[in-house]
C-alpha cells in the first residue's frame, strides 16, 4: 500500500450571477419560480439583471401551471425578492 499523495479533484462552485449571466449570454429562455406562488410561474429572454437578482425579461409569459394556459406579457422586471428558481427550459441547446 502506498502512501503518497492522492490526487484531489476540485470542484469549482458556480456562482448564481454567473449562470444569470450565462442565461444572458445564450439568449436562453428560463422559467422562473415565483416565491409563495406554485400555480404561476414566468417564461422569457433574460436582457438584463443586476446584483440584486432583480431580472429584466423580453417576450414574458405567465405559465399557468394547473390550468396550462399562457398569458404574453411582454417585457416586465421581476424583482429579486420574488425569485425561487430560475431554470433553462432547454437546456441541450444553451449547452448548460
Amino acid at each position: 500500500m502506498s502512501y503518497g499523495q492522492k490526487n484531489k479533484v476540485q470542484k469549482v462552485m458556480v456562482q448564481p450571477i454567473n449562470l444569470i449571466f450565462r442565461y444572458l449570454q445564450s439568449r436562453a429562455r428560463v422559467q422562473i419560480w415565483l416565491y409563495e406562488n406554485q400555480n404561476l410561474r414566468i417564461e422569457g429572454h433574460i436582457i438584463g439583471f443586476d446584483e440584486y437578482m432583480n431580472v429584466m425579461l423580453d417576450q414574458a409569459e405567465e405559465v399557468h401551471m394547473k390550468k396550462g394556459a399562457r398569458k404574453n406579457i411582454g417585457r416586465i422586471l421581476l424583482k429579486g425578492d420574488n425569485i425561487t428558481l430560475i431554470q433553462n427550459t432547454q437546456p441541450d441547446v444553451a449547452g448548460m
